[in-house]
């Protein structure tokens, strides 16, 4: 197949890995032909020039689409600026790639949604926590039985970034002025883990609060996914805090899934271990993962499937239609937080 023609808007803190791993995909022979980035920052055009030399760099988005017509426009810019950047490109390539959060609501999410479709652009959510490697062996280990029925899973986030005056001043600022920070940000990633790994839930009972008083919204607390056979999936959360790990910021947390049969657990590592029931050993689960970017290189993982798409036609896995489950599930966290009450999700 011809390479596919891709370009990327915004490259800040977390665009960077999505740059470098487009860059990475060409390298290794996935069909990309890189055309450039455009940016708004001139510190950050500067970075992208000095960091990654022959990258072509824009100062504009006018300017990046007067250049060529692309299959793949890439968008990590900061979420309140999602829908202004992507509903004028709709149309303009084959698939556009938004990254998360996935507007500012629902009813915005579901209007890109529909716009995207009558415009025949595909339009994918760049959603990478799905493709942490240990999340993946976990659902493989799921998928074999190993563990038998799972009836609780709980994620412990302890990234420990989030304590003092400067909190996230050094990569992501934008964070301190968001009014919904956790869930909508973070929490969102464990909300379609949690799909993946699990299946759809039906309630939600949420309690969430600020720990830092430098941040406008909420940066700890918890959210329980209720399901129909009776189990229990449990992100418990706090920014402020850390966990044992060489990186805390690796896995950001610790996981443990119990099942009938027996249990698998996340170390801060990234190491697996598995108990069977009724044993006291638990013994290591192999599998293999690159400590390399962000989140066992989980942003190239997530672009390579992209790729694989169109050359292999693999599925999708984060279409945006798909994604709007996460975000009826995010609002209900809320609601359930607001209220004080369990909430069925919609």
């Amino acid at each position: 197949m011809m390479p596919l023609k891709v370009a990327q808007i915004g490259c800040g803190y977390f665009g960077r890995f999505q740059l470098a791993a487009w860059l990475r995909l060409a390298a290794k022979g996935e069909p990309v032909d890189f055309q450039g980035v455009a940016d708004a920052s001139p510190a950050y055009r500067d970075r992208i020039e000095m960091d990654f030399p022959g990258t072509t760099v824009h100062s504009s988005i006018e300017d990046l689409m007067a250049e060529n017509a692309y299959d793949i426009i890439d968008v990590a810019t900061p979420p309140q600026t999602h829908r202004e950047i992507i509903e004028p490109l709709l149309g303009k390539a084959t698939l556009i790639i938004c990254q998360k959060p996935f507007c500012e609501n629902l009813t915005e999410a579901q209007e890109l949604t529909a716009a995207a479709a009558r415009s025949g652009t595909q339009l994918v959510i760049h959603e990478n926590f799905r493709f942490m490697p240990w999340f993946r062996k976990i659902r493989e280990e799921i998928g074999a039985g190993r563990i038998g029925d799972v009836r609780q899973a709980y994620f412990r986030f302890r990234p420990g970034d989030g304590a003092g005056q400067d909190a996230y001043l050094s990569r992501q600022p934008y964070f301190r002025m968001m009014a919904r920070f956790l869930i909508h940000e973070t929490g969102i990633h464990y909300i379609d883990t949690f799909r993946f790994l699990f299946g759809e839930p039906d309630t939600v009972y949420a309690d969430l609060r600020t720990e830092n008083p430098v941040i406008a919204g909420e940066d700890a607390g918890f959210f329980i996914l209720g399901y129909r056979n009776g189990m229990r999936a449990v992100f418990d959360a706090n920014r402020t805090l850390d966990h044992s790990a060489d990186n805390t910021r690796l896995t950001l947390g610790d996981f443990l899934v119990e099942g009938t049969e027996g249990s698998i657990r996340l170390d801060g590592n990234g190491r697996l271990f598995f108990r069977a029931t009724g044993q006291t050993i638990e013994a290591p689960v192999s599998y293999t993962f690159s400590d390399r970017d962000f989140g066992g290189d989980c942003v190239y993982l997530f672009q390579k499937t992209i790729c694989r798409h169109f050359s292999h036609n693999e599925p999708l896995e984060t279409d945006a239609e798909t994604y709007l489950s996460n975000i009826r599930i995010e609002e209900a966290i809320y609601r359930s937080a607001d209220l004080n009450k369990l909430i069925e999700i919609l």
